[in-house]
């Protein structure tokens, strides 16, 4: 079997492939600090979730921030291109991926057999991440999972000048006392998000079909404002969260068949 373990910033993911490739099993715990004993603890039960021992592993990647932790890994590799891999098995057309995870957050354009070609990256802050979704949550008094269905709500977009965590905070928090309405708040909020994924779009060049990936991906609200922003429809695998996890799996397998 197969085993790919992405160590991020907020969650440690695990997915192992059989022999022809398929999910066998997955797991998802929080990241905390400790990387090292967090990978034994996700590749624990990713293995008592198959039902198998160490013994089966023919080969392991690691990544994500934490990759150097992963004890087993036989490689690590970068999670750019895990994500990658792992949209390509899941959406074989995808020429364009969205990642947005819990602190940084990705646009990739790969090939046809899902490598990568460009990509740019912000992690140099929690703008427009997991981590910002979450703390402008807080500020509203709407739990993280609602914030998507809030959207529906929405009668117009407040206006949302900055995505960096802090100031966005303290808009939100003069908007709130201005009487803005909540919704009108959080679809701004996503519009927002999209304009700044829409600057490394700029970048990087826009193939379809997209695909989006990491945990922000299940808030069908921030997925709403890119499709508006870039005028594509955007594929969301189910469990997005896991993709880069899955990505290193398939890497893992892909190099014991070239013999690598």
């Amino acid at each position: 079997m197969y085993l790919g373990v992405d160590i991020g910033s907020l969650a440690a993911k695990g997915v192992l492939l059989d022999a022809a490739g398929t999910v066998a099993a997955w797991a998802l715990v929080p990241s905390g600090f400790d990387h090292a004993r967090v990978a034994e603890e996700v590749t624990r039960r990713v293995l008592a979730a198959a039902g198998v021992t160490p013994e089966c592993l023919v080969g392991t990647v690691g990544t994500g921030y934490g990759r150097a932790s992963v004890a087993r890994a036989g490689r690590r590799v970068t999670e750019i291109t895990c994500h990658a891999r792992g949209a390509h098995a899941l959406v074989p057309a995808c020429r364009t991926v969205i990642d947005i995870g819990g602190q940084d957050s990705k646009f990739i354009r790969m090939d046809e057999r899902g490598r990568v070609v460009d990509f740019a990256m912000n992690d140099r802050c929690a703008a427009g991440t997991g981590r910002f979704l979450e703390v402008m949550a807080q500020a509203l008094a709407i739990p993280l999972e609602q914030m998507g269905a809030a959207v529906l709500a929405a009668t117009g977009a407040a206006r949302i000048s900055n995505v960096c965590t802090v100031f966005a905070e303290s808009e939100v928090v003069g908007l709130i006392a201005g009487g803005e309405a909540r919704p009108n708040i959080v679809r701004g909020l996503c519009q927002a998000i999209a304009e700044r994924v829409g600057a490394m779009a700029a970048r990087v060049g826009v193939a379809p079909p997209l695909a989006m990936t990491g945990g922000v991906a299940q808030n069908l609200a921030v997925v709403a404002a890119l499709e508006e922003k870039l005028g594509l429809p955007i594929a969301v695998p189910r469990l997005p969260q896991l993709v880069g996890a899955l990505g290193a799996a398939h890497l893992a397998r892909d190099a014991v068949a070239d013999g690598a």
